[in-house]
């Protein structure tokens, strides 16, 4: 039965008693969320199901990693939807703080800063962002103490940063990637899709079809490059921020080998983000 606690107290005491029950050594998971859970939160709960004695689901929705105050507002809540989930995936505890809990003193005056990679990619659109994200992570993780963590490839960008701050960081967490989990027509799938008017979301399966074109040429960067370009030039309702190929921890695009193929745009007023990996040289 999943339980769920608020409070940090609550948590340290749930927590005492997981490992009290399942012993010293076993494993435990983590899966950090915003909450509004839909099927790439349970591939991620799934994951650490399956490799994990126990799994700790975190709903927060941060306010620091929003730049817009008009998107924090406009986030969806749905913690009783959340919870059921939560349940029927085997979830052990749902901490679900208030702000109160995680900032006591009001807005953090010490921040994680995410370096360099942080200015790129999603970095002008969302400056702070991602200090935001890391800043509320190693927030939870110091909270939770997990063993391991499991976060989605679809945002690939604070997958990598928040890899590279446990590096740096010398944080006792391993940080598991979860491929992305996406719509039958290939749109990933996405807490803001359901903000999407159906013209738009009929607009969005461009970028997974980009995507998948420059995935499949191959071949060269050029290649790559050209082939997605090509589809979005021809999409309708898609205004795009960037279309970028970069190595596997998002630098420069190698000429052989794995490589990360990156897409952003608009579509309305809704911001989407995809990716996906690609062979270079095959």
């Amino acid at each position: 039965m999943t339980r769920l606690v608020r409070t940090r107290g609550e948590l340290a005491a749930a927590r005492a008693v997981l490992v009290q029950e399942l012993g010293a050594q076993a494993s435990l998971g983590m899966v950090p969320t915003m909450g509004a859970l839909h099927a790439g939160h349970v591939a991620l709960i799934d994951a650490a199901r399956a490799s994990c004695a126990a799994v700790v689901t975190s709903i927060f929705v941060n306010p620091m990693q929003f730049h817009q105050a008009g998107d924090l507002a406009r986030y969806p809540r749905q913690l009783q939807e959340d919870l059921a989930l939560c349940e029927q995936r085997g979830v052990d505890l749902v901490w679900a703080p208030e702000v109160a809990d995680i900032y006591p003193e009001g807005p953090a005056q010490v921040w994680v800063t995410a370096g360099e990679l942080a200015d790129q990619l999603e970095g002008p659109d969302r400056p702070g962002h991602f200090d935001g994200v890391l800043t509320v992570v190693t927030k939870l993780f110091a909270a939770v103490r997990p063993h391991r963590a499991f976060f989605g490839e679809k945002d690939y960008q604070q997958l990598m940063l928040i890899r590279r701050m446990v590096r740096d960081l010398g944080q006792e967490v391993q940080v598991v990637a979860v491929p992305t989990v996406r719509e039958p027509d290939g749109l990933a799938l996405s807490s803001r899709n359901v903000l999407l008017s159906p013209s738009e979301r009929v607009s969005a399966r461009w970028l997974s079809a980009a995507l998948m074109a420059g995935q499949n040429a191959a071949g060269s960067a050029e290649a790559v490059l050209a082939a997605a370009g090509q589809v979005l030039e021809a999409a309708e309702g898609v205004d795009v921020d960037y279309l970028e190929l970069r190595d596997a921890e998002l630098g420069p695009a190698p000429e052989t080998g794995p490589a990360r193929l990156l897409v952003a745009a608009r579509i309305g007023s809704i911001r989407l983000i995809d990716n996906v990996a690609v062979e270079l040289g095959r």
